[in-house]
C-alpha cells in the first residue's frame, strides 16, 4: 500500500453510495484507471469540483485492494468548463471519452501515446481549434491505429495494390481495389478519401476546407469502421452533428 501521483484526463464519473464517486480517468503513466473519490458529493468537499469529466488533473492516489482511493486532486486545465458551454463540443467530448474507455480494455496498462492523443483532442475541443466532429473523427482514426486497426487509404487493404482503388470495405480495413471489393462495400467520393487521409495525418488545413458532403460521408465511414472493429456500439456517436 502506497501513495502515488499521476497526471490524468477525467473520462466519466459514477455515483457510489451517498457521498462518494467512482472516477474513470486516463493517466499519463498508468493508462485507464478507476478510483474512488470519497465524500466528493458533499457540499464541503475539498476537491469534488475538480473531478468533473474532461478536466485535466494532477491526482494523488492511495493504493487499495480493489480500487485506488483519490486523496488529492489539483486542476491543471479545466477543459470541462469550456467544453460544457458548447453543445457540439460537449457531445463530441462524450464520444472521445467513450471511445477511449472502450479501446483501453485493460486497466492500468501504460499507454502514453494514447494519453497524449486524448489530451490533444480534448484541448482542441476546449479551444475551438477545429470543427468538433472533425476532431472526433481524427481522434478515432488515430486511436484505432495505435491499437492495431490503422486505416488503409492509399493501397488496397487486401492485396496491397496502389492503383484502381474503387471501394471502402469496413471489414477489410479501408480502401480496396475492384477485384477485392466485397458485396456491400461503400464507394466514397474523392473528397471523402482526401478528408480521411487528412484526418489521419493531421493535415488540418485540408480537413477544415473539406465540403460538408465529404464530412458527412467520412463521419459515417469512421463510425461504422470503429464499431465494426471494437464489436460494440458507441452510443454517444448518434448525438454528434457533422454539419
Amino acid at each position: 500500500m502506497k501513495l502515488y501521483r499521476d497526471e490524468a484526463i477525467v473520462l466519466r464519473t459514477h455515483d457510489l453510495g451517498e457521498a462518494d464517486r467512482i472516477i474513470t480517468f486516463f493517466s499519463r503513466r498508468h493508462g485507464k484507471m478507476r478510483g474512488v473519490a470519497k465524500g466528493v458529493r458533499r457540499t464541503k468537499s475539498r476537491f469534488g469540483a475538480r473531478l468533473e469529466p474532461f478536466s485535466m488533473v494532477d491526482l494523488q492516489l492511495y493504493e487499495g485492494r480493489t480500487l485506488d482511493v483519490v486523496t488529492e486532486a489539483a486542476t491543471l486545465n479545466p477543459y470541462g468548463r469550456s467544453i460544457g458551454r458548447d453543445y457540439d463540443a460537449y457531445t463530441c467530448a462524450c464520444v472521445i471519452a467513450e471511445v477511449a474507455d472502450k479501446l483501453a480494455a485493460i486497466e492500468e496498462e501504460p499507454d502514453q501515446a494514447h494519453y497524449l492523443l486524448l489530451h490533444g483532442a480534448i484541448h482542441a475541443l476546449a479551444t475551438g481549434a477545429h470543427r468538433p466532429a472533425l476532431v472526433v473523427d481524427s481522434y478515432i482514426l488515430r486511436a484505432m491505429a495505435l491499437h492495431g486497426w490503422g486505416l488503409s487509404l492509399y493501397e488496397c487493404a487486401v492485396c496491397g495494390r496502389g492503383d484502381g482503388l474503387a471501394a471502402f470495405a469496413i471489414q477489410s480495413g479501408g480502401m480496396v481495389c475492384a477485384s477485392c471489393a466485397p458485396r456491400g462495400s461503400a464507394h466514397p467520393g474523392a473528397a471523402t478519401v482526401e478528408l480521411l487521409g487528412a484526418l489521419v495525418s493531421g493535415d488540418w488545413e485540408t480537413a477544415d476546407a473539406a465540403p460538408i458532403h465529404a464530412r458527412r460521408e467520412a463521419a459515417a465511414l469512421v463510425g461504422a469502421y470503429l464499431q465494426w472493429h471494437v464489436e460494440r456500439r458507441v452510443r454517444s456517436l448518434r448525438l454528434v452533428e457533422t454539419a
